[in-house]
């Protein structure tokens, strides 16, 4: 194994610094006008997305795009939900948490990790304002002031880098412009439930400066009792604030720079386990489950809280046929997490718990990046863009254990660089080619500081990643592509259970290789948006986590191999001005294939899988089983139906639903750890303007008040998380500008 040499942190931190001064020297004006209107609307019949990092009409890019624009987002968000609301609202696309609102972890063609652990790698990337956000406690931050997301599907390892083998999630937020402009939603509903998303900003200096304000407020009041203490309201509840400042100076007609300031304070409820709900014998809730009573005996009732904050600055400077882009950052977080891990309690149960698990997890986050690079502009047939990157990242995780283990803490440094390109010819007015390259270079290192034997280890690896598409245009609004791209994981280390007086475990990268061949049509007049794209990839040594079971490890290992095929389907139809509605469906069936590999299994449950023992204890073969928390099925669909009222009104109906089928927890199978049929939906009725000046309306989230299972923790009983209840209540927004 390669020793780790390598780019030190503080030569990443003065490659950050390095991009802020490129920012501050170079720049460009019309390449932020390029960038404010990321994700924006350019018509009701363009979709302006940036997944090759330049503006282009979603029907023009070779890859699987899907959007959620604001006004789906903040009815997503009314009862304040986190991230994970985003679960199957877009095909193909999942997200889950046993880490409360602090820790998502986000799927894309059911490629994923079910890691818990604070330092846990994903395939899946996230980014706000084209910053990545590398840890799980960073893909928390709060959704505000959002102008667009969008989700790339399959590996994004060109532009974008390692640690993309299964896709990414981008956020844009609204940018400062010189234009007055005021968004902002107040809601309030059941459990005491208020949501302030507000945001505002305008030219301070006429065309030389400008700023934005955006800040958020939700709160819930507790509402779970606590049936063994006999406290009422004892938990469930949260507080989150979050702001965020933007300055847009634009000195000259070629220089721009944006700077970005955040913040984010969380106090609340990790996430609630709930012992032995499940089964036995099959995965349906039984008489244990009361979404409103738990029975800790342990846990403090499962406290909550983080704080972050960040800045990046980002510079353009157009030279005339190339833009200049310097991008540094910085991220921080701390917080700690704590739960009554059994889920209940040894004298009441509920059902059998064989011993008491109450553990807090705490971290300490840096984080520091810096992106270079040159793009050109015009509309030659051949574009191009070429790049480098530096990332930085540095933090320490303790481990507590109020009974057992003694506490643990541990230190992750992650240092990586990597330089690309990539071009499109437009060869003739029909065909379109694209091709891109990365080499990346990825070292980790993990030691044991204190309260465990030292059991340092590092890990190094360097990649190529590539991809090359076909587009051909059939007609002004019809286009078919096809795609081969490549991609990767970097190592990992998983450090965890050296808590528990276990060595660290260790993965070596996963690697994807991806086909995709789709189409994108506007049809019927241009009232019917159709994309399409059917997929297969193969991943080799594709790193799954084992949490959990009878011996309670969480242990990272590689598998040999991995595949996965389907289909996804974005659609949007406006049959008439006054009703639009959209419709999304994804079908994945993953697989995972390895002849040796065993995992731990279950206490409690009823193992399917054939089993073998190995050193006295008992192991699932694993070998074509489902990759876990990969849902077969995605289907979300959406509606808005109005009817003029007045001079410049109307009433309206919205509604939202997701479906998420048949999905396996864990590496092995059982008949209690699985989930399937699971529907949940929204509504909105109320009166706006046709001018989207204003709008109130009454709400409800998970209208049917369904109890659908998340996760399992199975190492103990057959304990169980399900999903938010039903909320309901008035909301207001607002538009000036």
């Amino acid at each position: 194994m390669k020793q780790i040499r390598s780019i030190t942190g503080s030569r990443v931190r003065w490659l950050s610094g390095a991009a802020i001064a490129s920012a501050l020297l170079l720049g460009a004006a019309p390449a932020q006008a390029q960038s404010d209107a990321e994700g924006a609307y350019d018509d009701e019949d363009t979709i302006i997305v940036t997944a090759q990092r330049r503006e282009e009409n979603l029907q023009d890019v070779p890859l699987s795009v899907a959007t959620l624009p604001p006004a789906q987002l903040t009815s997503i968000f009314d009862s304040g939900d986190d991230v994970t609301a985003l679960a199957a609202r877009v095909p193909g696309l999942y997200v889950e948490s046993s880490n409360g609102r602090a820790a998502p972890r986000f799927y894309i063609r059911g490629l994923g990790n079910t890691d818990f652990d604070l330092a846990a790698s994903q395939p899946v990337s996230v980014l706000m304002d084209d910053v990545v956000l590398e840890n799980v406690t960073l893909k928390s931050s709060p959704i505000f002031d959002i102008e667009q997301v969008e989700v790339l599907r399959g590996p994004q390892g060109t532009l974008f880098g390692r640690n993309t083998p299964a896709g990414i999630v981008k956020f844009t937020t609204v940018k400062p412009s010189q234009e007055f402009d005021f968004r902002g939603s107040l809601t309030a509903g059941s459990f005491g439930t208020v949501t302030a998303d507000v945001g505002v900003g305008g030219g301070l200096v006429p065309d030389l400066l400008a700023a934005r304000l955006s800040v958020l407020y939700q709160r819930r009041s507790d509402w779970i009792d606590n049936a063994f203490t006999g406290e009422d309201n004892a938990m469930g509840g949260f507080e989150e604030f979050a702001v965020r400042g933007q300055l847009l100076l634009t000195p000259t007609e070629a220089l721009s720079l944006l700077g970005n300031l955040h913040y984010r304070n969380l106090d609340g409820t990790a996430a609630i386990f709930r012992a032995n709900i499940l089964g036995p014998g099959n995965n349906k809730l039984n008489a244990n489950y009361d979404r409103d009573t738990v029975y800790y005996d342990a846990g403090g009732n499962n406290p909550q809280s983080y704080e972050g904050w960040g800045g990046s600055l980002k510079a353009d400077y157009d030279f005339g046929g190339a833009v200049f882009t310097a991008i540094g950052a910085y991220e921080s977080s701390k917080g700690s997490s704590r739960g009554d891990i059994d889920g209940g309690n040894m004298v009441t149960g509920p059902g059998f718990i064989p011993f008491p698990s109450d553990t807090q997890d705490s971290i300490d986050l840096d984080q520091y990046t810096a992106e270079f690079r040159v793009a050109s502009t015009g509309s030659a047939p051949l574009s191009w863009q070429v790049g480098t990157f530096f990332f930085d990242s540095d933090f320490t995780v303790l481990t507590e254990g109020f009974a057992f283990p003694p506490p643990t803490l541990v230190r992750h440094k992650n240092q990586s660089w990597a330089a690309f390109g990539q071009g499109s010819y437009q060869a003739t007015e029909s065909f379109k080619v694209t091709a891109g390259l990365r080499y990346t270079e990825d070292d980790k290192t993990f030691t044991v500081i204190g309260g465990s034997p030292l059991n340092d280890r590092s890990v190094s690896d360097e990649r190529l990643s590539w991809d090359v598409s076909l587009m051909y245009d059939l007609s002004a609004d019809v286009s078919l592509y096809t795609r081969l791209a490549s991609g990767f994981r970097a190592p990992t280390i998983q450090g965890r259970d050296v808590a528990f007086f276990n060595p660290p475990s260790v993965a070596a990268s996963e690697k994807i290789l991806s086909m995709e061949a789709g189409f994108k049509a506007l049809i019927a007049d241009r009232r019917v948006r159709l994309n399409g794209a059917f997929f297969h990839y193969t991943v080799n040594d594709p790193q799954f986590t084992a949490v959990g079971g009878a011996g309670n490890l969480v242990q990272l290992l590689n598998a040999d191999r991995g595949t996965a095929w389907g289909f996804e389907l974005d659609s949007e139809f406006r049959p008439v001005d006054s009703l639009i509605f959209t419709i999304g469906l994804s079908y994945n069936k993953t697989k995972i294939s390895d002849s040796s590999l065993a995992v731990g299994v279950c206490a409690q449950c009823t193992v399917t899988d054939p089993m073998i023992t190995i050193a006295g204890t008992p192991r699932a073969l694993v070998d074509g089983n489902p990759f876990p928390n990969a849902p077969e099925l995605i289907a979300d669909f959406t509606a808005r139906y109005s009817v003029p009222l007045g001079s410049g009104g109307e009433l309206f109906a919205f509604t939202d639903w997701a479906y998420q089928g048949k999905t396996n927890l864990f590496l092995y199978e059982s008949l209690e750890f699985n989930t399937d049929d699971q529907v949940e939906g929204g509504l909105r009725i109320g009166y706006a303007r046709s001018d989207g000046s204003y709008e109130i309306a009454l709400f409800a989230r998970n209208i049917t008040d369904a109890d659908n299972v998340k996760g399992g923790i199975d190492f103990n009983n057959n304990t169980g998380f399900v999903n938010e209840p039903r909320t309901f209540g008035i909301s207001v927004r607002a538009a000036l500008n």
